[in-house]
């Protein structure tokens, strides 16, 4: 569940912001971090694949700070190298923060460290201005690749014992509602705790449900809401179930209207599709909660980017760690002062 989360993620972004040129010096660098505490490479490997959300300083470093190429090129890997050294126990810090509530805990990790190479940047007279590209079109290929992979997942599900293929469907339909019954806390691996047929289902329904809302909305199929959506694909297999989604949903939708903002902006409509990181929230503590976490989500997001100059690609995952770090911290005071 989790590699898939990864892997989905990493294709998602693919599509906006992630290049192997600025990734694999981030993944190197993880890899460095884990034999220095005499670990294996791939007891890292899923922070080496979700760091790689810090390749913008990469692309910045090499391309875009006024440094000759001979100097700049090897600079920005020996930084990536860096980054990638430090990542593991800042996660595994951060994850300490929001208690396993904010599922793109990395996303926080790398926000953290994006404040420091931002204030750094700046003090060097090299300012991170914010630049955004937005694609309009609505081009076929696109539009059809979310349909494609959830048919592939229900092949999947039917081919897994040939021959009985309604029976598959329904064992996956008994599945699901077992792995709705679950928080989604981290680590929530769907396909181990259950099965994968159920995992498979899950991913289908939620790729299904968001890209038919992305379509109604007449949302742009670009390459952020792409990676929006291969991000809701991965997560539905750790961590993320319709039951637990909507809530968050609702709660960033409210706010859009409450705060006068268009839904089909690129903030608010990205926040919809990644905002979800906080669905572990509803799945713990009730649709209200989730709600009220998807409420804040959408406040507190408009302002993280600035904050790291857009150098953490996981930008709602910065916003959602420290939305649940704070909703996490009142519940848990209340739960101790009324235990008292």
């Amino acid at each position: 569940g989790a590699a898939l989360a990864a892997l989905f993620t990493m294709m998602g972004f693919a599509f906006f912001g992630k290049t192997l040129f600025n990734c694999i010096p981030i993944m190197a660098g993880v890899s460095l971090s884990a034999l220095i505490v005499k670990k294996k490479p791939r007891d890292y490997a899923l922070i080496a694949m979700f760091g790689t959300a810090m390749g913008p300083l990469i692309t910045f470093l090499a391309f875009e700070v006024g440094v000759k190429p001979v100097f700049a090129l090897p600079g920005s890997f020996l930084i990536g190298l860096g980054i990638g050294i430090i990542l593991p126990p800042i996660a595994i810090a951060m994850l300490r923060l929001h208690q396993g509530y904010n599922l793109y805990n990395v996303g926080l990790t790398a926000g953290f460290v994006g404040l420091f190479t931002a204030s750094l940047s700046h003090a060097a007279g090299a300012d991170i201005l914010p630049l955004s590209m937005w694609g309009t079109e609505r081009e076929p290929l696109l539009i059809a690749i979310v349909p494609a992979i959830v048919l592939i997942a229900v092949v999947c599900i039917v081919a897994e014992n040939p021959g009985h293929g309604h029976s598959n469907i329904g064992q996956a339909g008994r599945d699901m509602l077992k792995i709705m019954a679950m928080s989604g806390r981290l680590p929530s691996d769907f396909s181990d705790f259950v099965s994968s047929k159920g995992a498979l289902l899950n991913a289908s329904i939620i790729g299904l449900l968001f890209w038919i809302f992305m379509v109604a909305l007449g949302a742009p199929l670009n390459g952020p809401v792409l990676g929006g959506l291969f991000t809701l694909i991965g997560f539905a297999f750790f961590g993320k179930h319709p039951k637990n989604v909507f809530p968050v949903v609702l709660g960033i939708i409210a706010a859009i209207f409450v705060f006068g903002k268009s839904i089909l902006a690129p903030g608010p409509l990205l926040a919809i599709l990644f905002g979800t990181a906080l669905a572990p929230l509803a799945g713990e503590f009730g649709p209200v909660i989730g709600f009220v976490a998807g409420f804040l989500h959408l406040v507190i997001v408009d302002r993280t980017g600035a904050w790291h100059g857009g150098m953490d690609l996981y930008n709602n995952g910065f916003a959602a760690g420290l939305t649940a770090t704070l909703i996490v911290s009142i519940i848990d005071w209340y739960k101790s002062s009324k235990s008292d």
